[in-house]
């Protein structure tokens, strides 16, 4: 593990990685949520460097100006369509608050509105997650909170902020709503001040990993029940055309009752139809599938199974499958090495891993072959099958007679 964090392997939350391949926004104007739409569609730093790829042809008549797009604005121009549109899986929109009034309590502890601070919980180059308390319910909130002056001063990538990553995973989260998914409850923006706080539910467990080590690792019936609640929540992010992009045991949380929740989506994108092909590198070196190693142009979905495969690995084994003394050197290993795997290893274990770790993508497995298969079935049987709430209307007309049980996120 020494090793990983090295690497810069597991930074709480995920904010310690350097994302690429990116656009720069404007830094001299305030950056409220509310505005959010208003700054994404703000003039960006053209730079036709190579970064960009060549979309559809603007609507000019002549046919001859094109419109040059980077990926990360394709993400958001999709996200804001969507909501827009009314296009989520929330049955309630997530809160917007657009003034902040930061003070004390009676006994000298920092609040945020109705948010009283009890203790850091993680942090990195982006900003720093803190436990609240909310006064009105006495729930517990994981708060993400962000210096927007910093987010805009922040090059990431040659022609690109940090802000654009926190923007995309707001605006991401924003439609998002499954059990094994985090929820993001608020954002709180007010555009006369600094700080900016996206207040998420917090899950009172562990990381999926935790406890896992030689010999064992969690062990079979733990990964079983772990995994099938990773391929729920992925299933569901790839049905709605979204990449997470840094499927990882530090970003996979574990309720108190053992259920698995994906969170961090400051590295995810979206993407139209079935065109999942991605310019920018994944999130974290140790989880990349090779192809990601190879050069900037991956498949989305194929490049998240391979990361849950390796989640896995990491579940039974305790260690990484594919792990060298540099990065360069990790590259090498998840590009030419062999997967080893004890002899002695459940067979049809086995047979998972070496489908979720193929080396060719277009051999790996997919995650629907992964719900189907018999390892992943077990004695629960096949894995619940959750009807978004944007596709309600299908559950009221398409289904009849009672024999199909669907669940209503």
């Amino acid at each position: 593990m020494e090793k990983v964090k090295e690497l810069g392997c597991c930074g709480c939350f995920g904010f310690s990685f350097v994302r690429n391949t990116k656009k720069v926004m404007r830094p001299s104007r305030a950056t409220s949520n509310d505005t959010c739409r208003e700054l994404l569609n703000d003039d960006m730093e053209d730079e036709r460097d190579g970064s960009f790829h060549k979309g559809n042809m603007s609507d000019t008549g002549n046919g001859d100006d094109f419109d040059f797009r980077s990926p990360t604005k394709r993400s958001e121009e999709i996200l804001m369509y969507r909501l827009q549109h009314g296009l989520i899986c929330r049955e309630f929109p997530v809160k917007g608050t657009h003034n902040v009034v930061r003070s004390e309590d009676d006994n000298g502890n920092k609040t945020i509105n109705e948010y009283v601070r009890e203790r850091k919980i993680g942090a990195g180059s982006y900003g720093k997650v803190i436990l609240y308390r909310s006064r009105l319910d006495g729930s517990h909130y994981a708060i993400k909170a962000f210096h927007k002056s910093h987010l805009m001063k922040l090059r990431v990538a040659p022609s690109e902020t940090a802000m654009t990553d926190v923007f995309r995973e707001i605006l991401i989260m924003k439609v998002l709503s499954h059990p094994n998914i985090v929820n993001l409850v608020e954002v709180i923006d007010d555009p006369t001040a600094d700080h900016l706080y996206m207040v998420l539910e917090y899950v009172d467990g562990k990381w999926i990993c935790e406890g896992a080590g030689p010999p064992g690792g969690l062990g079979e019936e733990t990964a079983r029940k772990y995994l099938r609640d990773v391929v729920s929540g992925l299933m569901y992010l790839h049905a709605h055309n979204i990449v997470h992009g840094d499927i990882k045991p530090d970003n996979l949380l574990v309720t108190g009752s053992g259920t698995v929740k994906i969170g961090d989506f400051s590295v995810s994108q979206v993407f139209e139809d079935d065109n999942d092909e991605l310019h920018r590198s994944p999130g974290t070196p140790v989880f990349n599938a090779p192809e990601c190693c190879l050069g900037p142009n991956y498949h989305g979905k194929a490049a998240d199974t391979w990361a849950v495969g390796v989640t896995l690995y990491c579940m039974v084994m305790g260690k990484y499958p594919f792990l060298g003394e540099t990065l360069q050197d990790t590259y090498e290993k998840i590009v030419n090495s062999p997967l080893l795997l004890p002899d002695e290893m459940n067979p049809l274990l086995k047979n998972l891993l070496e489908g979720l770790l193929c080396k060719d993508p277009r051999e790996r497995m997919t995650l629907e072959n992964v719900a189907q298969h018999a390892w992943v079935v077990g004695d629960e049987g096949p894995l619940p099958q959750y009807l978004c709430w944007c596709k309600r209307d299908r559950l009221q007309t398409g289904v009849s007679g009672g024999s199909r049980k669907d669940t209503i996120t």
